[in-house]
């Protein structure tokens, strides 16, 4: 894929997202998203408390570690339709992997009885709701999680989760 010049300046990688906030760009989602909490002063999202905002950050890293590359490889095979996902063993493992870290989550979420790290919205919740609204919309077989499941519904409500989080999709 061609990115221009310009795009380049703000992320090497040429991926989005990327932001330029008055000549300061950053690039990596959940790098931004901590960047943007912390400019708005959200505690509410980010929270000052060292061990409250670190368990937030270690649901977002998980997401961005674990939790990513259980799925990416279904995800890219079944939706994206990436040549070298195609593999149906290398997506089958994929599906296998990524219910082990639904099982993590579904687990999770029982515990906390409403988002990731407890009642309240947090940044976490803004990468993992993405990708279980992967889970819901890629085209697999899936055991039901009804933790991820009352999580899903509970994200829906969120106008920004209908628009951005499941596409604009119901």
């Amino acid at each position: 894929m061609a990115h221009s010049r310009d795009f380049l300046v703000i992320n090497p990688n040429g991926m989005v997202p990327s932001i330029d906030d008055g000549g300061f760009l950053l690039w990596e989602s959940n790098t931004i998203i901590r960047y943007l909490a912390g400019k708005a002063a959200r505690y509410d999202l980010l929270p000052q408390g060292v061990r409250e905002r670190a368990l937030v950050e270690q649901w977002m890293d998980w997401q961005s570690t674990d939790f990513l590359n259980a799925w990416r490889n279904a995800f890219d095979g079944l939706v994206k339709k990436k040549p070298e996902a195609s593999d149906p063993a290398v997506i089958e493992s994929s599906r296998q992997a990524w219910i082990v870290k639904m099982e993590i989550l579904d687990a999770q979420l029982g515990k906390t009885g409403g988002h990731i790290t407890g009642p309240a919205f947090t940044l976490a919740d803004i990468p993992i709701g993405i990708a279980v609204n992967r889970w819901f919309t890629t085209p697999i077989e899936r055991p039901d999680f009804p933790n991820v499941q009352a999580y899903y519904d509970r994200l829906t409500e969120r106008e920004g989760y209908r628009l951005y989080g499941r596409n604009g999709l119901p």
